[in-house]
């Protein structure tokens, strides 16, 4: 006989509720059918820095990461995903706007300090959980939020019901949770000082947050934003010992980065278990992503392409991406159509049966998904940065039309115009008399000149 459940609002429900309390009363019981939904629950996991090549199921021989690729046997495998930056603050604005990121005013990477900021998200937009919330999603995040420090950019501000993670870039320390000392943990306002190692940490409280959403006659929107595998590279040390057990001859560094992605991809098998364990599982929409290539200075792979984190090459952006519904979506599909991470804002509207605002540049994956139609092949995607540091706060651009792609790496190339059907590694730049190059330069000029209106810069305090 299971205990009742507790008299709760659901922003608030963590604070008083222990996950063993939690457990105790839902570890078993499915989902009663009165509450099923048409519309799916949605679970949305991005992680950080995951390469297209960290995946055993993408070719990584020293990886094992049987829940991840279990995911990309479930439903729908995307060979051609793009994230939309090739750092974090962009992506993610795009993935929860569907804009690309300078029309959504983060073009760079929002930071701690004023003078090394490069985006202010705009305050005229609908977010995706806002949209979601009005349609009858409760909405919830856990994890890496990177999108505002302070009011009015924080996730409770911007559609979330409940929120518990962390406000900031990065973690100093995966057990400390600190940034440059500042403690930016939250649960929704209120600053908490958990204790344990972040992933197992947002793991968990995505377990308790599921579990606690059994019985809840609205469906759910849950984003959970892992940190790893970003640096720091700080695995378990059990974790660490059984890779370098396993693979002889490892580098230490490989060895961590591997580590750390296998700690995690333990972390997410938890969470599609506990959509299992309460019969949930069958009516969740589960997304999973990584917002920008891997950083190959700490031993990541991105495949047979080239660059990483932080470059317009494919390397930077080409990540690995899936979709599973086992309710509706048939296992074992591999889908090669161009799409990128502010596509995620129509589709899930749309599977979700939520009207939503079509001025936005994201585009809906649903035909893709029942089989009624694809992408334009010669759909033209851009990718954007703005960047301090050496970059001097100048920005970088890439844009493809077809396998037609031009792109500068630093503010300080010139645009070089490549064929990736025929060169994917994008070592022989075509000439500049290109009449390709012309068309994607005007293209670019054009999406420049749209964004020209768009303040990316918070206020000085």
């Amino acid at each position: 006989m299971h205990s009742s459940r507790p008299t709760l609002s659901r922003r608030n429900f963590l604070r008083a509720a222990t996950a063993t309390c939690l457990t105790a009363a839902t570890s078993v019981r499915a989902r009663p059918a009165h509450v099923r939904q048409k519309a799916p629950n949605i679970l949305l996991i991005m992680v950080d820095d995951l390469g297209n090549g960290d995946l055993a199921s993408h070719g990584a021989k020293d990886m094992r990461t049987p829940h991840i690729d279990a995911l990309m046997d479930a439903g729908i495998r995307f060979d051609q995903f793009y994230a939309n930056c090739p750092v974090c603050s962009p992506t993610r604005a795009s993935l929860l706007s569907g804009r690309y990121p300078d029309k959504a005013g983060v073009p760079g990477v929002i930071r701690t300090y004023w003078d090394n900021n490069w985006g202010y998200l705009r305050q005229d937009m609908d977010l995706l959980p806002a949209v979601l919330r009005r349609g009858g999603y409760h909405t919830a995040m856990v994890g890496k939020w990177h999108l505002g420090l302070e009011s009015p950019n924080k996730p409770n501000e911007r559609g979330f019901d409940h929120f518990k993670g962390f406000l900031g870039d990065m973690m100093d320390d995966f057990e400390n949770h600190r940034r440059h000392g500042i403690d930016y943990m939250r649960e929704n306002e209120t600053p908490i000082y958990p204790h344990g190692h972040a992933t197992d940490l947002l793991s968990q409280w995505s377990v308790d947050y599921i579990k606690y959403q059994l019985t809840a006659e609205a469906p759910f929107f849950l984003y959970l934003a892992y940190n790893a595998p970003h640096t720091p590279i700080e695995p378990p040390e059990g974790w660490l010992k059984k890779v370098k057990d396993r693979e002889p001859g490892i580098s230490d560094q490989r060895a961590g980065l591997v580590a750390l992605i296998e700690h995690m991809d333990h972390g997410i098998g938890q969470v599609v278990k506990a959509l299992k364990d309460t019969g949930q599982y069958e009516d969740t929409l589960i997304i999973f992503c990584s917002d920008n290539g891997g950083y190959m200075a700490v031993g990541a792979t991105n495949g047979p392409v080239r660059g990483g984190k932080q470059d317009m090459y494919e390397g930077g952006i080409k990540v690995p991406m899936c979709m599973t519904w086992p309710a509706k979506i048939p296992h074992g599909q591999r889908n090669n159509d161009p799409v990128m991470s502010m596509d995620f804002y129509p589709t899930l509207c749309e599977m979700a049966q939520v009207p939503y605002d079509k001025n936005i540049d994201g585009e809906s994956l649903v035909p893709l998904i029942e089989g009624t139609g694809t992408v334009d092949p010669e759909r033209t995607m851009i990718w954007m940065r703005r960047e301090g540091g050496p970059h001097g706060g100048q920005d970088y651009y890439a844009i493809r039309r077809g396998p037609w792609k031009l792109l500068q790496n630093s503010p300080f190339e010139p645009l070089k115009l490549y064929n990736l059907n025929d060169d994917p590694m994008e070592a022989n730049p075509l000439p500049d008399k290109h009449p390709m190059r012309n068309t994607l330069f005007t293209a670019l000029r054009e999406h420049i000149n749209q964004t020209g209106n768009i303040p990316w810069q918070r206020p000085k305090a």
